[in-house]
């Protein structure tokens, strides 16, 4: 009678009195911002009002919400300051600057009124979070309004926002504005802004800016009123007559997490059109020494994107800025801000990772607060390898910094799990290695366990299962079981959750009707092995032993002939393997050639046999 089985599963649980989601559904919280602020540029203050409307798609009552006032950070004694000044290697940019900062230099956001569907409310202020209780429970299903009127000072630029930085900037006015933070099924992300990550609810803004006509702004979204603007966001040809005194500048942006601009009376205005692609728009400063290196970069995000979209899923908004913002690199929903100056490949270098953010953090937007390398680490590889592309240099080798990062860390004892928040690590080294480098060598070494066919294509699909849908670490590590057939979630728990390092060896080669070779796992971490033995006549020949845990191998790539062998037992410390030649024929034995297996000890991955069995020496041993 039923033939939609999970209308019949659902109508079961409901008349039951219970209600459980669908395998594959997850809901999400929906914001719509309609903001009109005034920034004096005099005094740095801008005050404004926020008009917040929040969908409560859970199925949990809320009794409270709760913001973010990042501004709030940059005050002397705040948890960031504190952070900065007693941990062993603090970011060079932030150090002990925040406890320097004059009462005219400080940020700060001031609520001056809240009201929920007309009613006041009661909040207070914690460091950097506002905690509001609401005078009327929110529902599950339902939506609500929030009126705010609110101050806020601009900080003198320490890290990411901020005014007048070292390059000159103006104002970048990232974290500017009272955010509302995350909700879903693991309950509030409201943390305090002590060094990093950020998060944000999916949803649409519409913001009005107004400030001193001499300025030219840049940011998230698309300019609706580009023909009372202009600075070149005018059609070609249009005439633009701009209205006396301060100027109203009205961005709207659909479906992001996130709304950041900048604004600076030098900026230039360049546009570029990617093939099938968005329209990038450039905004850097009237200076001779960086002109040159900003109109060749625009090439190179022209043929980035082209390479992402193609490899990794198409960015799907119509529109991507890149602004000189004067203090490193940071990302944000449809734009990023980047230093000016510098050589060009550092340019070019910066432009590539920041801009990858758009698919990992600006459209999948995982909690890169919990999982850093999820997007630092994702962004990191997908960027190295469109820069091998672009320069024409070794994609083999494009991963190699993030491996070496990663061996130094740990020769240093500074690693950590990096399942934990990314403020939480006790060094600046441990967090940047395990977000950016660890995170790069995660999806390295998984290209290796399931072949490169199954690795684009899972991340491709991954990307276009889940984007705006706040993915988890096992939505993605799904995506790569489905496509590849293998169980692969014992590689992300080692590679995630332990510290767990991987070492294999050649521990023996012995002669006996055949060559017996037996390899040896040092490391506690087990993974699958490519052998490779190269005989004497030049010939090569691989021998694929598969880890038991994949439940299956990686396809035959091809590259040399492959033999596939029983799987290796994880509990197993040794295997051993015949090769059907005599030691004599063997000129050398290597596991993992490809030098894609994260191995702690290379030394002992080799075996030389050209000068004969009995001169062979294994050198761990």
């Amino acid at each position: 009678m039923f033939r939609n089985k999970f209308f019949f599963f659902t109508l079961l649980l409901t008349l039951g009195g219970y209600w459980l989601p669908a395998q594959d559904y997850r809901w999400q919280q929906r914001v719509e911002y309609v903001m009109d602020v005034k920034l004096d540029v005099k005094t740095h203050k801008v005050t404004g009002t926020q008009k917040l409307t929040y969908h409560n798609n859970s199925r949990d009552t809320l009794r409270k919400v709760y913001y973010h006032l990042y501004f709030n950070a940059f005050q002397p004694g705040s948890m960031m300051d504190v952070r900065s000044r007693n941990i062993a290697d603090p970011d060079g940019r932030v150090k002990d600057r925040i406890s320097k900062l004059k009462d005219d230099e400080i940020g700060y956001q001031h609520i001056q009124s809240l009201r929920q569907d007309g009613k006041d409310t009661q909040y207070k202020v914690n460091g950097t979070v506002l905690e509001v209780t609401l005078p009327k429970a929110l529902l599950p299903g339902a939506k609500t309004v929030f009126d705010m009127k609110f101050e806020a000072q601009v900080p003198l630029q320490v890290r990411r926002s901020g005014r007048n930085n070292r390059e000159g900037v103006a104002y970048s006015m990232t974290q500017w504005y009272p955010k509302l933070a995350e909700y879903d099924f693991q309950g509030w992300h409201a943390y305090q802004y002590v060094a990093r990550e950020f998060h944000g609810v999916w949803g649409d803004f519409d913001v009005k800016i107004t400030l001193d006509p001499t300025f030219v702004l840049a940011g998230t979204g698309k300019l609706k009123n580009a023909d009372k603007v202009g600075y070149g966001y005018e059609q070609p040809g249009a005439t633009v007559k701009r209205p006396e005194g301060d100027l109203t500048w009205n961005f709207v942006a659909k479906d992001v997490i996130d709304f950041a601009w900048t604004a600076d009376p030098d900026y230039l205005h360049d546009r570029a059109q990617v093939p099938n692609g968005p329209e990038l728009h450039f905004f850097y400063q009237k200076n001779d020494k960086i002109l040159d290196n900003w109109k060749k970069m625009e090439g190179f995000a022209i043929r980035h994107f082209e390479h992402m979209n193609k490899t990794f899923g198409k960015y799907p908004y119509d529109s991507y800025s890149i602004i000189q913002g004067g203090d490193g690199g940071m990302e944000y929903p449809m734009c990023t801000l980047i230093l000016g100056e510098g050589s060009l490949g550092g340019l070019v270098g910066v432009m590539l990772h920041e801009a990858a953010h758009s698919w990992y953090q600006g459209v999948l937007a995982s909690n890169e607060s919990l999982y850093p390398w999820m997007d630092e680490g994702f962004t990191d590889f997908s960027s190295q390898e469109s820069e091998a592309v672009l320069l024409n240099t070794s994609l083999a080798e494009a991963h190699a910094g993030s491996y070496n990062a990663y061996f130094s860390l740990i020769k240093k004892g500074l690693q950590e799990p990096i399942s934990q928040h990314s403020d939480h690590y006790n060094t600046n080294t441990a967090y940047s290695t395990a977000s950016y480098a660890m995170g790069t060598v995660f999806l390295h070494q998984l290209k290796y366990i399931i072949g490169e066919e199954n690795f684009y294509k899972g991340m491709r699909l991954y990307f276009n299962t889940w984007k705006f849908r706040h993915p988890e670490p096992n939505d993605f590590i799904r995506v790569m079981e489905k496509v590849s057939g293998l169980q692969l979630k014992w590689y992300m728990s080692y590679w995630v959750n332990t510290t767990k390092k991987i070492d294999y060896s050649i521990k023996t080669v012995l002669e006996n009707g055949g060559t017996f070779v037996t390899l040896e796992r040092l490391g506690e971490f087990p993974m699958p092995v490519d052998l490779v033995v190269t005989f004497k006549d030049g010939s090569k020949q691989l021998y694929y032993i598969p880890l038991n845990e994949t439940m299956g191998g990686k396809p035959d790539e091809k590259a040399i002939p492959r033999k596939d062998l029983e799987a290796w037992p994880w509990v197993n410390p040794t295997y051993t393997l015949k090769i059907d030649r005599p030691a004599a024929e063997i000129a050398s034995l290597e596991i993992d050639p490809s030098q894609r297996l994260a191995d702690v000890d290379r030394k002992n991955n080799t075996a030389d046999l050209s000068n004969g069995l009995k001169a062979y020496s294994n050198p761990a041993r």
